[in-house]
């Protein structure tokens, strides 16, 4: 049988589709997966026409999911299926070369830096939070310690292993940006300080495009301190739009409030540039479609691009069985939000790194 192509208009729906349901896959199936972490997780790495993407697999939902791919050939392509009926091909990504390299203590390098997407490298420089050990003060949807007990990942990242990374990801595997997050170390300067030493250090060893990710510092003088460290976007992640959703799922971070988020963007962009700056918001946690818009309208006003991505419930927190956004409920955030993106000529494709550029959680830049 001739299994059919997808294209590029029908994908942004199914897409759209696939990052709510998830996917159910076989426990073979090879390719690029992530599990816990700091950001959305419990995912695998898909292409499909032509748009390489983030799709729940290890989630309770996937597993009920109405999607289903057949086990990978030789070359990662997979059947597409829905309630048994034949999509089109997808395929799986071929894991990256650097993740077969060591560092000369003896580190895996896939626990330094991971791949995100098709070609960006991301990692979280310091994968412990002061918020993490208490669920008072915790991001209910947070996964930050999942992936340090399982050993996949270690505590610190130093400046001298993610250039070494870096560079390895850049000459093997063609990687054109990198992500550096951070849990939060501080309420001081919330982990500016080890993402201005991390980007020092990449950039003396490769020319990579940075953006680094945390939440707003107390003193503003670091966003210049970030930018002549190196690095060529911000993101500052407010995750939901309302301060009461913020407040009932992420009791800690909502202390920083949606205003002084929106101060800090202010002070951001000047330095940045319009659209360089960017945020991290989660449609499914409570928000209204209404409130997601309505906080977007303010951020491109001041030229934050606001990245849109549905909520994945991660196993083993609080949120695990906290369903995910429908399909339906995605694309009428999506849609208006790509006109307003349209309308003020900002793109992804302008985003010279982080999440809005890679794009791989949300089908937004489809939109666009």
């Amino acid at each position: 049988m001739t299994v059919p192509m997808l294209g590029t208009l029908s994908s942004r729906k199914l897409v759209t589709d696939l990052q709510s349901f998830g996917l159910q896959i076989g426990e073979q199936t090879g390719g690029i997966a992530r599990k816990g972490g700091a950001g959305p997780s419990d995912h695998k790495t898909i292409t499909i026409a032509g748009q390489t993407v983030m799709v729940p697999v290890y989630t309770s939902g996937a597993q009920h999911s109405p999607f289903q791919a057949s086990p990978p050939d030789q070359h990662g392509a997979s059947t597409l299926l829905r309630d048994g009926q034949t999509l089109g091909t997808i395929h799986f990504p071929a894991a990256p070369r650097f993740y077969g390299l060591s560092t000369a203590d003896g580190i895996p390098y896939w626990k330094i830096a991971l791949l995100h997407g098709r070609d960006t490298l991301a990692t979280t420089v310091q994968q412990t939070c002061i918020r993490y050990a208490d669920r008072r003060t915790s991001c209910q949807f947070c996964a930050i310690g999942q992936s340090l007990e399982a050993d996949r990942t270690i505590a610190y990242k130093t400046p001298a292993q993610l250039a070494e990374v870096a560079k390895a990801a850049v000459e093997l595997d063609g990687v054109r940006d990198m992500v550096l997050t951070t849990g939060t170390p501080n309420v001081v300067d919330r982990g500016a300080a080890v993402l201005a030493d991390s980007a020092r250090a990449i950039r003396a060893a490769v020319d990579l495009p940075l953006q680094v990710q945390c939440e707003p510092p107390r003193d503003h003088d670091w966003f210049q301190r970030l930018r002549d460290a190196g690095a060529d976007s911000l993101g500052m992640h407010l995750e939901a739009a309302t301060q009461a959703v913020r407040e009932k799922i992420m009791p800690g971070k909502a202390t920083v409030s949606v205003d002084r988020y929106m101060d800090a963007f202010a002070s951001a962009v000047p330095i940045f540039g319009r659209g360089q700056v960017n945020t991290y918001i989660l449609a499914g946690l409570g928000d209204s479609a209404a409130d997601i818009l309505a906080l977007a309208e303010r951020l491109i006003a001041l030229g934050v691009y606001p990245f849109v991505v549905p909520f994945v419930p991660i196993s083993g927190t609080p949120l695990e069985n906290h369903a995910p956004p429908s399909a339906d409920f995605m694309k009428s955030v999506l849609a208006p939000l790509g006109r307003m993106l349209r309308e003020a000529n900002m793109k992804s494709t302008d985003i010279r790194a982080g999440c809005g550029r890679c794009g791989a959680c949300s089908s937004l830049s489809a939109y666009e």
